[in-house]
């Protein structure tokens, strides 16, 4: 429909329609033409409108930005719900929960770690556990009835009950999960368990041996319990079967006394004394020993005296009652340790050697074997008799000595010449034992000590000067070396060096102030270690001194002060 028709129709109808008037000239012109029937309109140009800000308006700028920092901070606070629901469940108040957990701490702290009838640690915590299944209290707990159950399995190990050990092993490796302080543990229970077979095959043999009387020996019933003792210090049963030793040794020493066996009765006591020495039958047997001992003393004194009276007229052995070698084996049966004793039958030893060599410069080999013979059932490590053996055996392969019809006396053999190898292996020989004696192996190791390499070297010349002075001075040198021993302490090598002495020259008068000596040092150990508490110490110390000087005053002071402290 056009505006033409528009405007027909309605001035058709008597009516006036309102019109814009010429849109193309509105700004030509400030007034509209008042020709078009219309109001006059005064139209004011267009300006630029000036932008105004209300004080609301500005407020309202402002705060546009919270929204969004409002919405980060919920998005904030619901991820920390979110991630920290299991620990903020833990802090709302649970009843049950907290009760269940507080019996099982309870229960940690009173060693009641496992059990089955739902009051032990380990049970409470796993049933708290069930409740908050990632509560971190009730694994630790666990974690800690874990580390509890190690150390009570370790504890039982060293008190040697195994089969208990290895339960609560067991029980920590399933609540810790293993670890290397489980395997180690592991592995000490096999092994225990291993030695504890061996333990029980030693002890059927020590009870039999028991059984069967046999009491001494590396093999009796004694050595077998005691080494029981040693691998494991408490066994219970070695413990009573070694008591049972000792009082089968003191009934045998006291019905060896009532015999007049003394050497059975002071054999007898010795091996108890080895054996235990804080026995409680032991103080009683020595003084019994003491006693019978000084019922025994003019017997004894008589045979050393008429031992001593017939070394000075020159009856050293042979037949007859009055020999020097019979009284001297006399006064030994009466008291086996019997320093002069000894050193009498060393002086029969000595004599008897000096006679072998006289026969030998005599030419009579026959008559130096025997004497050399008997020399060596007395003192079959003497130097001086190992010399004089190495001179019978080199005049037996010289040639036979001749002499006129009218001359009475033989010339003594010569000995038969060495060959160049012969001479280079003995100076070889005595070289080594030279070397050896400055090194202290006097009579060890066998084959490389001196005592052996001087033999070795006189048994191919039997006349050596060398090897002959070396192996008589051998005894020289031990007892240089047992000053050094003895000055520094050290008790054990000092009492080898005195054994040594006594084979090497079993007469040497030297020997009784010597073992003085080192028994009054065992005696000052034995006085400090019963001063620190070690009465073992102090009793195995006291009875090396006693063994050495049994007449030592402070050996009988030292023994009552020692049986006093038990």
């Amino acid at each position: 429909m056009s505006g033409r028709r528009d405007q027909h129709e309605a001035n058709s109808h008597g009516r006036t329609e309102p019109t814009l008037g010429d849109l193309d000239h509105l700004d030509e012109s400030p007034r509209v033409s008042a020709g078009d029937g219309l109001p006059q309109v005064r139209i004011e140009p267009r300006r630029p409108r000036e932008r105004t800000t209300s004080p609301a308006s500005g407020r309202a700028g402002r705060r546009g930005w919270l929204v969004p920092f409002l919405l980060l901070l919920v998005i904030a606070l619901a991820a920390a719900l979110w991630f920290n629901q299991n620990r903020l469940r833990g802090m709302l108040p649970r009843t049950d929960f907290n009760n269940v957990l507080g019996q099982a701490q309870q229960a940690l702290q009173a060693g009641h770690l496992d059990g089955q009838d739902g009051t032990s640690a380990r049970e409470l915590f796993q049933a708290a556990l069930a409740l908050a299944p990632d509560n971190d209290r009730a694994r630790d707990g666990l974690r800690q009835v874990g580390q509890a159950e190690l150390s009570q399995a370790d504890a039982a190990l060293q008190a040697g009950q195994l089969g208990q050990a290895a339960q609560q092993a067991a029980v920590a490796r399933e609540l810790l999960g293993g670890g290397s302080d489980i395997d180690r543990l592991d592995q000490s229970i096999s092994s225990a368990r291993a030695a504890q077979v061996h333990t029980v095959d030693l002890v059927d043999r020590a009870q039999q041996a028991l059984a069967a009387g046999q009491l001494d020996g590396p093999q009796g019933a004694g050595a077998l319990y005691r080494q029981i003792l040693q691998a494991d210090h408490g066994n219970a049963v070695a413990s009573h079967g070694l008591d049972q030793v000792g009082d089968a040794l003191a009934v045998r020493a006291r019905k060896a006394f009532d015999a007049n066996d003394s050497t059975t009765a002071n054999a007898s006591i010795e091996q108890l004394a080895e054996l235990q020495p804080n026995n409680g039958a032991l103080p009683a047997l020595r003084a019994l020993q003491s006693q019978v001992r000084q019922q025994d003393n003019t017997a004894l004194d008589a045979a050393l005296k008429q031992g001593q009276d017939a070394l000075r007229a020159g009856r050293i052995g042979g037949a007859g009652e009055d020999t020097a070698l019979t009284h001297f084996q006399a006064a030994l049966a009466l008291d086996p340790d019997n320093v002069q004793a000894r050193r009498g039958l060393g002086d029969v030893a000595e004599a008897l050697t000096v006679q072998a060599n006289a026969a030998i410069d005599a030419g009579d080999t026959v008559q130096a074997g025997k004497l050399l013979d008997q020399a060596a059932a007395l003192a079959p490590k003497s130097a001086d008799l190992a010399a004089a053996r190495a001179r019978l055996a080199s005049a037996a392969q010289a040639p036979a000595a001749t002499a006129s019809p009218d001359d009475d006396n033989v010339a003594a053999p010569a000995p038969a010449p060495l060959s160049p190898q012969q001479s280079a292996q003995v100076a070889r020989l005595v070289q080594r034992a030279q070397v050896a004696t400055r090194s202290g192996n006097i009579m060890m190791p066998p084959g490389d000590s001196a005592y052996d390499l001087y033999r070795s070297a006189l048994a191919i010349d039997g006349n050596n000067a060398a090897a002959m002075q070396g192996l008589q001075g051998l005894p020289g040198q031990v007892e240089q070396q047992f000053n050094q021993d003895l000055a520094n302490g050290r008790l054990g090598q000092a009492n080898d060096m005195l054994a040594n002495l006594a084979d090497l020259a079993p007469g040497d008068a030297a020997q009784g102030a010597l073992s003085n000596r080192l028994a009054s040092a065992w005696l000052d150990q034995a006085e400090q270690q019963l001063s620190n508490g070690d009465r073992v110490g102090a009793a195995q110390s006291l009875e090396r001194a006693r063994k050495l000087a049994p007449s030592h005053p402070r050996v009988l002071d030292l023994s009552a002060r020692l049986q006093a402290s038990q």
